[in-house]
């Protein structure tokens, strides 16, 4: 699929000044999340001279605004087989099963790693981890702290050990272009610093290792429970440098978002999870509650499963949202269990305590992104990639709640481990000169072709999908062709970043012919097992008028290799 004649063309590197200043590390680390807090603090323990690269602070990441908590089998009774399980159903037969072992088995042991660094979740009168449920999960195993303020209390945790650790931090920083050596090798990073200090302006951090863990790609709809900086910057710089992604039709709607009104864009405040599972109901207009029998778990089915189920209703009634009911919990549990919410409903007029919650689907999490093996490995050797911005496998066609904070958690562990193993800080990071291009990059899109976008794909690629609106939404992202280039910098690169997951994104959606997890096709209703089990891999193969979009499916749902492991990794 390489797109249609005169679409503007795929860019192989962002229109950018070259750097004016570099330092030297063995790894760079970029995004402050979970999952590069995490790599940082094992590299930088483990000896490696690691920078981490944020595009804000240190603690402005997604991380933060995780609320319902992190899963994991630490309950009497609970299992990691029985965690496994919960994840594969919600994967729609699209897990890595490796994968999914080594995230359950490897998960009860990083939380308690964690909680050993200084995070503190909410326990019982007896000192032991309070455990609730959230949708998809059988037993009670996901660990919450300040009630639903979960992961602005790891991010604390985890930065202020970074800042202890001393590791070196560069803010308001966005990455360009991936660097390599003569062999082709990851060499570092360039990147483009807003500020006054040491460093400013577009510079270069060498280094033989890079991990990307910047997070997702929510901004490229219009509503959305992500942060202004989720905006694909990991995936398109991982794109550009050739790497492979996958699985990237696959972006979770979460269900229940307060309806903020026709119209309404940016970041929208979620409600998470928990709060069905501590036994709020989700009804209509009449307070009918229409995922009674819908679902063994009901309201607590797999997120996918309750997104489809609120917007059949939504179309049936002709409506714009439906209601979380959870007034039978009275003022203290609300107070006590879910203080971020309630303060976010009464900050918009409304009082959970006294009335419903109007709740809609937003764009929530990408199941797809930056394809690696089992040690976050890339296709591109030394680029590694970590967190929401990687496609490890463990998600397969829908993620299970609170599986996140954990891959971050696993995942980021094994990085600093292969990092070290691949012989990082042994290798010096020489960038070769990098030669004028065949063609020059693409001129970077008006920053306010940003709204344009996401309203492309928010019409013809949100929850509800079709080949002919699919069609639409590709057409219409390849006409975005500036008539006055932008000039270089943050809200223009964003853009560029933008534009490119979303033209990718729907040439995977309008490949998949059939509705599985979080992939709903209206002209393909049904799940087609014997064609689509197994996934897309999607990459920017050269070609004579640039690069171009390269698509192929694999032979199971096990991923192909990404490059010889070492014996002691099997």
């Amino acid at each position: 699929m390489t797109g249609s004649p005169g679409a503007p063309a795929l860019p192989c590197s962002l229109l950018a000044p070259p750097p004016s200043w570099a330092i030297d590390a063995d790894v760079v680390v970029v995004g402050s999340g979970v999952a590069g807090l995490t790599v940082a603090l094992n590299c930088a323990a483990d000896g490696q001279r690691t920078v981490m690269v944020t595009k804000a602070q240190l603690d402005d990441g997604s991380t933060r605004w995780a609320q319902g908590g992190i899963a994991a089998a630490l309950g009497d009774g609970d299992t990691p087989g029985q965690h496994s399980a919960d994840t594969l159903v919600a994967g729609a037969g699209l897990c890595d099963e490796e994968a999914v072992r080594t995230l359950v088995t490897e998960g009860p042991a990083a939380v308690r790693r964690l909680i050993a660094s200084g995070a503190r979740f909410d326990t019982s009168a007896t000192g032991e981890i309070e455990l609730t449920r959230e949708g998809g999960h059988h037993r009670r195993r996901i660990a919450h702290a300040g009630g639903d303020a979960t992961g602005a209390e790891i991010s604390r945790a985890l930065v202020e050990a970074v800042q202890a650790a001393g590791i070196e931090t560069i803010e308001n920083a966005l990455a360009l272009d991936l660097l390599k050596d003569a062999e082709g090798r990851t060499a570092g990073v360039t990147l483009h610093v807003m500020g006054e200090g040491q460093h400013d302006g577009v510079g270069a951090v060498h280094a033989p290792a890079v991990v990307l863990a910047t997070g997702g790609i929510g901004q490229i709809f219009s509503a959305t429970t992500n942060p202004a900086v989720s905006t694909g910057d990991g995936v398109a710089l991982a794109l550009r440098a050739g790497a492979e992604v996958s699985d990237l039709e696959f972006v979770q709607f979460h269900p229940t978002v307060l309806y903020l009104g026709a119209g309404a864009e940016g970041q929208q405040p979620l409600i998470s999870e928990a709060v069905r599972g501590e036994g709020a109901h989700l009804v209509d207009a009449d307070g009918v509650r229409f995922m009674t029998g819908q679902h063994e778990l009901g309201e607590l089915a797999p997120r996918d499963i309750v997104a489809k189920g609120i917007m059949r209703r939504m179309r049936e009634q002709n409506t714009a949202h439906m209601y979380l009911d959870g007034r039978h919990f009275g003022a203290a549990m609300w107070e006590h269990r879910f203080p971020t919410i309630l303060e976010a409903c009464r900050s918009h007029g409304i009082d959970p305590v006294t009335e419903p919650v109007p709740v809609s689907p937003a764009a929530h999490y990408a199941s797809g992104g930056i394809r690696t093996d089992l040690h976050g490995r890339t296709t591109v050797p030394g680029l590694y990639a970590c967190g929401e911005a990687a496609c490890t496998g463990v998600h397969g066609a829908n993620r299970l709640a609170s599986n996140s904070l954990l891959e971050g958690l696993v995942f980021a562990e094994r990085i600093a481990r292969a990092a070290r193993r691949d012989g990082a800080p042994s290798r010096a990071a020489r960038p070769v000169p990098v030669p004028p291009p065949a063609l020059p990059p693409p001129p970077l899109p008006a920053p306010e072709a940003r709204r344009e976008i996401q309203r492309i794909m928010t019409r013809g690629a949100g929850v509800l999908r079709s080949g002919e609106s699919l069609a639409r939404a590709a057409g219409e992202l390849e006409a975005l062709t500036p008539a006055k280039p932008a000039e270089p910098g943050t809200d223009a690169w964003e853009t560029a970043n933008l534009h490119l997951v979303a033209r990718v994104l729907v040439a995977a959606a309008r490949h998949r012919t059939e509705t599985r997890g979080c992939h709903w096709r209206e002209d393909h209703p049904e799940r087609d097992d014997a064609v689509w089990r197994r996934h897309l891999i999607v990459g920017l193969r050269p070609s004579g008028a640039g690069p171009a979009l390269d698509i192929r499916t694999t032979d199971s749902t096990a991923f192909p290799p990404i490059h010889a492991v070492a014996p002691e990794e099997t």
